[in-house]
């Protein structure tokens, strides 16, 4: 396999895309230091995760295909792929969640910490997870950015 990355502009800010050749493995908001592995490379993964990025920016895309591979716990992965289950224009609170994956009373904030944790932000829509009150609560690319891509998928939202 081999690692390499790439940059592209996008309506929330530049992005960094990572893969391992094989998978997207990160999404990162900018400001962001640029690997020094590798390199700028181009590769089928990147290639991809950028065309589909683009049309979700553009309205043309509602679900991402790329092969991803979020290294994590065994729990972050059980949150991670509950956040990818929440459908497109969709939200769900962090106690939903924890409910859905059949957690203790009190589990939300475990999920707010593994939501926040997610390395790949938009393909796995950790910016569709809100307050229990329905309130823009955090997100690691800034709440201004969670406002952005929520307002993308459900204008008028917030």
């Amino acid at each position: 396999m081999s690692s390499s990355w790439t940059t592209m502009p996008s309506p929330v800010g530049d992005l960094l895309l990572q893969t391992d050749g094989e998978h997207l493995t990160s999404i990162s908001f900018s400001p962001f230091h640029t690997p020094a592995w590798q390199g700028h490379l181009a590769s089928p993964v990147l290639e991809a995760a950028k065309r589909q990025l683009e049309e979700y920016f553009a309205g043309q895309r509602r679900e991402f295909d790329v092969a991803l591979e979020a290294g994590g716990t065994p729990f972050q992965q059980r949150v991670w792929a509950a956040l990818r289950a929440i459908p497109y224009g969709q939200t769900a609170s962090y106690g939903e969640i924890a409910r859905g994956l059949g957690l203790p009373a009190g589990a939300s904030r475990a999920v707010g910490v593994a939501n926040g944790a997610n390395p790949i932000p938009i393909m796995v829509p950790c910016h569709r997870v809100i307050g229990s009150n329905g309130s823009l609560t955090g997100y690691a690319g800034g709440l201004e950015r969670k406002h952005r891509l929520l307002n993308l998928e459900i204008p008028g939202l917030y």
